[in-house]
């Protein structure tokens, strides 16, 4: 079975062979392979899945909860992201016949995902008018709130200080559902169908709040498989325009699944989109270096094409993101209510500190002394960048040889020229 002490990613050994693959995309060095094994460092990990991605033996996998997992409630939400929709070929997709048919698995509500982006649309426009630190950098993507913890702390103050569009989901759908039922929310569990291992990390280790609305993860490509089984209701066969607005928001929400969604619905022109976490890391340092203050708003995914180039995904994710392309454009003009409420009680809660992943002692004169050692071996080292000694970079090779976890003797350029 696999071994999932790294967050929401799980490594099975007895199908890794030490290639490496996985050590040079990871993007904050959070890989080692040692004795022909990958090693994850879990307070590097920021749960991108790059390293799954990569993998040529599916050694590494996202991790998720198993359908049986909603029988711990008494009551049970399906949370749905609109990625699910683009899994799905364009003349069999229908909404609502996939809403409802996710329904038939066992729960007692399903709700859209997106009908809480109007929300935070609104109220994105009205925090640019006064933000204090520009751009503004969206906070829907967990995997780039970790990245900007460990490599890019003094960004922490640009983060929109709002909620996920899920976390929101999920907090309206349990009041809903305890007010129709005369239930306490306790007995609700709310499964959100998840398209990454970084999404399905977020919420057990939630930031910028104590505790997560969402109880549990389902994959997409599960309930993509467990639903493409079920038969096709012949109402939707006769009327594929056929839609409730029980279950439905707008078309700009819709296109909250792919790259840009998220920017393209607001009153703004300033903004910039960027995918694949390698981009994201450039653009933030430009933002970190003060080259882009001219926008207002930034949206960073990790995933090529947002999130539907997650690892839980099936389809490819520019097919993917051309289905909602089509799917946000046809049902553009179908509104929901505009929210009446409080934004406060979707805004982050608690304050979101940085990671040092870099410490190398907690005493500061060891920390010296060993940064000392570090530079010291780095000198003797071929400084190319291999990767073949089982470390991402000889920089963090020497710091392996000094923190004992590797010596030397596993520099493979070093043991050829001995030889």
């Amino acid at each position: 079975m696999p071994n999932s002490k790294a967050h929401a990613i799980a490594l099975c050994e007895d199908k890794c062979i030490g290639c490496t693959n996985c050590i040079r995309v990871c993007p904050t060095e959070a890989i080692r392979v040692k004795n022909q094994k990958a090693k994850i460092i879990e307070k590097r990990c920021i749960n991108c899945g790059q390293c799954v991605s990569v993998c040529p033996h599916n050694a590494l996998t996202g991790v998720s909860d198993p359908l049986q997992a909603i029988e711990k409630f008494t009551h049970k939400i399906a949370l749905v992201d609109p990625v699910l929709y683009g899994q799905f070929y364009e003349d069999v997709v229908n909404p609502q016949e996939i809403l409802e048919k996710i329904q038939q698995l066992g729960f007692d509500m399903v709700y859209e995902v997106s009908r809480s982006a109007p929300i935070i649309t609104d109220f994105t426009n009205e925090y640019l008018k006064n933000a204090k630190a520009l751009p503004v950098i969206s906070s829907s993507c967990p995997a780039i709130l970790r990245t900007i913890q460990i490599r890019f702390p003094d960004l922490i103050e640009n983060i929109l200080p709002m909620d996920s569009p899920t976390e929101i989901a999920a907090e309206i759908a349990k009041e809903e559902l305890a007010t129709k039922k005369n239930i306490p929310i306790e007995e609700i569990g709310a499964f959100y169908i998840s398209t990454c291992p970084a999404r399905s990390f977020s919420f057990k280790n939630p930031v910028g709040r104590d505790r997560s609305n969402v109880d549990g993860t389902l994959s997409i490509k599960d309930v993509f498989l467990k639903i493409s089984g079920m038969k096709q209701d012949p109402r939707y066969a006769q009327d594929k325009n056929l839609l409730s607005p029980e279950f439905f928001p707008h078309g700009k929400a819709i296109g909250w699944a792919r790259l840009g969604g998220q920017s393209q619905s607001l009153s703004i022109k300033e903004f910039l989109s960027v995918d694949g976490i390698d981009n994201v890391i450039s653009i933030l340092a430009e933002v970190e270096d003060d080259k882009l203050q001219h926008l207002s708003f930034l949206e960073c995914q990790a995933c090529t094409n947002g999130c539907v180039g997650g690892n839980f995904c099936i389809e490819n994710s520019f097919v993917a993101r051309n289905r909602i392309r089509i799917l946000a454009e046809k049902h553009q003009d179908y509104q929901v209510d505009k929210f009446s409420g409080d934004y406060k009680k979707f805004m982050i809660q608690k304050e979101i500190k940085p990671y040092d992943v870099s410490s190398l002692d907690e005493d500061l004169s060891e920390a010296l002394i060993k940064l000392e050692k570090i530079n010291e071996v780095l000198e003797s080292l071929p400084n190319i960048d291999c990767g073949a000694c089982g470390s991402p970079s000889c920089r963090a090779l020497a710091e392996d040889i000094v923190l004992g976890y590797a010596s030397l003797k596993d520099c493979i350029v070093l043991l050829k020229e001995k030889r």
